[in-house]
């Protein structure tokens, strides 16, 4: 089997399915591991960061080290390199580890990110007004929608983030997925070149499949997420291959990668 082809996994999704993991996440992640194939997880979710992922990993009996990124430690890095002080909209869990940047009363930028139900009027109409006011926008991400009980859809942060661009006239600075930066990032941590080929494990057609076909990789949908099976016959994204489930996605890898 090549060993040569970085493998990008979304986390949610497919990894995890609401609160749970996939019935058959730790047989796939064992056959990753076992045969030696480089792979990366990286998620749009900003509920997480990388050590809260190796920590599920390992609660649910990931005995061995897993590559992991989130949007929360991307956009850390990002508020570093730029040294901007910012407010956060974000899972009250996650918010702490912005402290150090954070300056309500007069920000350089405003983050967002996951706030499940707490989306108001009243939380948009702030946001709005402190972008209006001169704030940047960073999104961690920009996803339309997703599935936080692994069974029924919900509003993303994208589908808000798109409404404060839309009414200050600004465009968001994206970290997340579809950002040819967080692709890249992944990439060249494990040790390849940022343009190499690469294989892109995903639920999402638009934040997975299509940025990775764009970037001179191919994509594996698994349905187990955002996209419904069967795929629309009018759909503009094809993936180069499917899945119902990560099991059958073992053999796709042992196919493509003999």
């Amino acid at each position: 089997m090549k060993k040569n082809i970085p493998i990008l996994i979304d986390f949610d999704g497919v990894v995890r399915l609401g609160s749970q993991l996939a019935s058959d996440a730790f047989e796939f992640l064992n056959f990753l591991h076992s045969e030696k194939l480089p792979f990366f997880i990286i998620t749009n979710s900003t509920r997480d960061s990388s050590d809260d992922l190796k920590n599920i990993l390992a609660f649910n009996g990931i005995g061995f080290a897993v590559n992991a990124m989130t949007t929360v430690d991307a956009a850390i890095e990002y508020l570093k390199e730029n040294n901007l002080s910012v407010s956060v909209y974000c899972n009250k869990n996650i918010r702490p580890r912005f402290e150090k940047f954070i300056n309500d009363k007069d920000p350089q930028a405003v983050v967002i990110g996951d706030l499940g139900t707490g989306w108001t009027y009243g939380i948009l109409n702030e946001i709005f007004n402190k972008v209006y006011g001169g704030a940047k926008i960073i999104a961690m991400h920009k996803n339309k929608f997703w599935k936080p009980d692994g069974i029924e859809f919900a509003l993303d942060a994208g589908a808000f983030i798109t409404a404060i661009e839309y009414a200050s006239g600004k465009n968001s600075v994206l970290i997340g997925k579809p950002s040819p930066i967080y692709f890249h990032t992944a990439i060249k941590m494990l040790g390849f070149d940022p343009i190499s080929p690469f294989l892109m494990i995903g639920d999402d057609l638009e934040n997975d499949i299509k940025p990775a076909q764009e970037l001179g990789g191919k994509g594996i949908l698994v349905y187990t997420g955002n996209t419904r099976f069967p795929l629309k016959q009018d759909s503009k994204i094809h993936p180069d291959y499917d899945a119902k489930n990560l099991t059958a996605v073992i053999g796709i890898l042992s196919e493509i990668l003999r």
